[in-house]
């Protein structure tokens, strides 16, 4: 988390706050999602390299869904 945390703050800072903790744990899993992603820690997106790694991802989960 602490690795994560400037990028994070910088991302949250025009929202201000959160003020629920649902949303806080919406950010944060969303954000780890996307992190794990980039890490290639899922077979998604496999076949690209690392800077398009995420964009392939989530064009492979909107053809799943």
């Amino acid at each position: 988390m602490e690795a994560n945390h400037s990028r994070l703050k910088a991302r949250l800072r025009p929202m201000r706050e959160l003020k629920r903790l649902r949303s806080v744990q919406t950010i944060s899993a969303g954000n780890a999602l996307v992190q794990n992603i980039r890490r290639g820690h899922y077979e998604l997106a496999t076949h690209t390299g690392p800077q398009l790694r995420l964009a392939a991802a989530f064009t492979e989960l909107t053809q799943a869904v």
